[in-house]
Order: structure tokens, then C-alpha cells, then sequence
């Protein structure tokens, strides 16, 4: 299992907090520092009952960016800016979260900026109750904290103790520290818990002479972002990468390579004892025959170069290792649908993430670099599609996809990758394995 703490986890993610009418409200201030030291980047969202208690200018100063209070915003695009924010964040927190927000939140109502914005987004969603005892201990909350709970909407808090009505019981705002350790832990699934992982990611670069190469315009962010969203999982992660400029992701251990083939030897290195391959790198498909010994010289008006191919990494891990799950990528500019199975069937992989690339790509922000991707998955009798959203909300739920087809792969496989004869008994129609 990883051991790092809840709050680390929260390093590079993009957190929304929501400030709804409580006198708790002055707590959020340090909720949003907290979270920032934590390496977060965080945005507000407040209701008008908060803003009774507290100046936006507060939030605006702490978190770096203006806060956001109106349902339709000019300055956003086509004016929705509850859309805009609920593809924004990894995660969003209300803190505090007043009775008649969680009433709102419950009845599904869109009538203010944040209680659109829960309703507009896919990712996590936590609440921290802040109120009156009695009002906490009401039939209609508890109604309503049920109704939430049900729909994975995650609790914190309440803590009990002396309020500032005067009144003492459950209803406090927990304390900004475990506010931000229970918002990490959102982001620790437990999906891969136990198992070794190892990911790919980045370009390789394949010497032409001492200070030229071949390579492509893979930035790694896929990759490190797959990393990283294995570990959350509790997986241990090894990350082979190119020469990208990116920072590890905590708790992952790195080995960093130039050329294909010094992938290659890296990744069978690391292999013996994995349970998933996640082969990310843009792994450039030649390299010179070659290398020049000295810096080749502008001298004719041509340059012949021969090439010859790499070593295919994907396909040599499921030859080498048939009993380890393995995920391929593909970048396609057309057909991406036939190129991605072609590709599942020709290397013999479990699963293939495939995303549109180049300028004529449907998706927004199709090109290498980009912070944002979709992607379509494609497994030998079936598929999913990811729609558009950040690459580390992506890598999440492709993690989480890994996990579901790992245990239907173990199911159905025996230790060498084989596929096991079925051996149970049939009794009316029903089979057991």
C-alpha cells in the first residue's frame, strides 16, 4: 500500500470550494491556505448568505483568482459559467454547508451558482455540515443527509461541541486540517491496492549523431498522470519515461530512458512480478541504422537518412508476460475506431485507449501538450468513452476502468496468461466457475 498522507494527495489537484451562508464561513479562509500548502489549486464559489458573513475579497486574496458568485456569468464562455467550473475541478468541497444548502443539494435545485455547479459536474463531491444542533438533528437534514449520501456524495463532519449560538452538540465545522485530510482521501480508492504497476509515458529519442535525434511531440502528461493516478489507487508504480520535463508524481518510482530501446530494457527489467502494463510513451516507431560519431555538417542540399524499426514494447511485454494485464494507447488522426482494434487484436493486449490527434480532431484540444484529452477504450467485447476533461480526472477513471477489466482478466486466466477451461457444475441453465 502507499503510505503517503491524505492531504499529499492533493498536490496538483484542482479543488472548488464552496461557501454557502453559515457563521462558520470565517473557517474557510483557512480551509483554501490549507489547501494551497497542501499544493492544491483552489477556486471559490460563494452563495449570497456567505457573502453576509464574509468579503469575497478574502477568498480572492488567499486563493489567486477571483471568486465566483453569479449563475450567469458575462465574462465566461456563452455566459454559462456553472458550466465552465463544473469541468474545472478534480474535486469539489462545500465548507461550511448550511442546512439549506444540503436541502437544495438534496432536491436537486440549480437556483444559485453552486448548487448548479454540483449539479453540472461528474467529479467527487464533499460536504461539510455546518449548523445549528437542533437543526442538524432535525428529521428533514437527516432525510436529506441520507438522500446525498446515497446519490456518493461524501460527508465530513459534523464535529460536535459548543456552538456559537450558545447552544452544544453535533453541528460544528470540522477543523480546516481534517477538513483537508478527508478531501484527500477521496482521491484514495484502494482499486489497486496490492498491485505492481508499471507505466510508460513520454517520447523517446533516437540519435542521428552526437547532437541531433529523432523524436515527437509527446509531452508525457498521459503518462505521468496515469502514474500518479495508480499510486492514488494504492497500486506500487514504476514510471519509465522519456525525456520529458515533469515532476515525479510522490510515491512513484522513476527510471528515466532516452532511445526505444533503452525503454525496452528498462521496462522487461521491471517487469518479473507486475500485475498491469500501461503503455503510454510515444515510442517512436524507427531509428537510424546508423549514428554519425561526430555532428553531421550542412553540406549537401540532401540527407538520406535509413531507418529501421524499433522494438515493439507492447507487444513483446504480452509475449514475454501473457499473465499481466496490459493497456496500449492510440494516437489516430483517422479512423479511430478500426486503427485502435486493429491494434488490439494485432498486439494481443486486454485494452486500448485511443484519442484523436492533429488538427482535424473532433475533440477540443486534440494536439500533443494539451492539459486536457478524451479518450475511447476498447477491449475485445467492448467499450467506453471518456469524454473531454482534465488528463488527471481521465487517468482516475481509466484507473478505475484497469481495475474493473483486471479482475475479469485474473478470473478467466491462470498464472501464465492462459485462458482457464471452464470447471464448474450446471444446474438449471445456471453455471458456476
Amino acid at each position: 500500500m502507499n503510505d503517503l498522507s491524505s492531504s499529499a494527495r492533493l498536490a496538483g489537484k484542482r479543488i472548488l470550494l464552496g461557501v454557502t451562508g453559515s457563521i462558520a464561513a470565517y473557517k474557510a479562509g483557512e480551509v483554501v491556505r490549507r489547501l494551497r500548502e497542501a499544493g492544491a489549486e483552489v477556486r471559490v464559489v460563494m452563495t449570497a448568505g456567505a457573502m453576509e458573513f464574509v468579503q469575497p475579497l478574502t477568498f480572492q486574496a488567499l486563493s489567486g483568482h477571483p471568486v465566483h458568485r453569479d449563475l450567469l456569468d458575462e465574462g465566461a464562455e456563452a455566459g454559462m459559467g456553472h458550466i465552465e467550473l463544473a469541468r474545472w475541478p478534480d474535486a469539489i468541497l462545500v465548507a461550511p454547508a448550511s442546512a439549506d444548502f444540503l436541502a437544495r443539494l438534496a432536491q436537486g435545485r440549480a437556483d444559485d451558482l453552486l448548487a448548479a455547479v454540483c449539479l453540472a459536474s461528474t467529479v467527487p463531491l464533499a460536504v461539510a455540515p455546518a449548523m445549528n444542533a437542533k437543526m442538524w438533528e432535525n428529521p428533514a437534514t437527516a432525510d436529506n443527509v441520507r438522500t446525498l449520501a446515497g446519490r456518493g456524495v461524501v460527508l465530513l463532519g459534523p464535529a460536535a461541541g459548543e456552538q456559537a449560538c450558545g447552544e452544544t452538540g453535533a453541528g460544528r465545522l470540522l477543523e480546516p486540517p481534517a477538513l483537508v485530510a478527508g478531501l484527500g482521501e477521496l482521491f484514495e480508492s484502494g482499486l489497486l491496492a496490492g498491485r505492481r504497476v508499471i507505466v510508460t509515458a513520454g517520447p523517446t529519442r533516437e540519435a542521428i549523431d552526437p547532437v541531433r535525434y529523432l523524436g515527437n511531440r509527446s509531452s508525457g502528461r498521459m503518462g505521468f498522470a496515469l502514474a500518479e493516478a495508480a499510486a492514488e489507487a494504492g497500486a506500487q508504480v514504476t514510471l519509465i519515461s522519456g525525456p520529458v520535463s515533469l515532476e515525479t508524481p510522490r510515491g512513484v518510482t522513476r527510471v528515466d530512458v532516452e532511445s526505444a530501446r533503452e525503454m525496452l530494457e528498462a521496462v522487461l527489467a521491471a517487469l518479473p512480478g507486475s500485475d498491469v502494463f500501461v503503455g503510454a510513451a510515444a515510442v517512436a516507431d524507427y531509428r537510424p541504422v546508423a549514428v554519425a560519431a561526430d555532428k553531421i555538417k550542412k553540406s549537401a542540399e540532401r540527407l538520406t537518412l535509413e531507418l529501421e524499426r524499433n522494438p515493439d514494447i507492447l507487444a513483446e511485454v504480452k509475449r514475454r508476460h501473457p499473465e499481466i494485464f496490459c493497456v496500449g494507447f492510440a494516437a489516430e488522426t483517422t479512423d479511430l475506431e478500426r486503427h485502435a482494434r486493429e491494434k488490439l487484436a494485432r498486439k494481443g493486449v486486454d485494452l486500448i485507449a485511443a484519442n484523436w490527434v492533429g488538427p482535424a480532431a473532433p475533440e477540443a484540444d486534440g494536439v500533443f501538450g494539451s492539459e486536457t484529452n478524451a479518450l475511447r477504450l476498447f477491449w475485445p467485447d467492448g467499450e467506453a468513452a471518456l469524454p473531454l476533461a482534465s488528463k488527471a480526472r481521465l487517468a482516475r477513471q481509466l484507473v478505475e476502468h484497469v481495475a474493473t477489466r483486471l479482475e475479469a482478466f485474473r478470473q478467466g486466466h491462470d498464472a501464465r496468461g492462459k485462458v482457464l477451461p471452464f470447471s464448474g457444475t450446471r444446474d438449471e441453465g445456471r453455471g458456476t466457475r
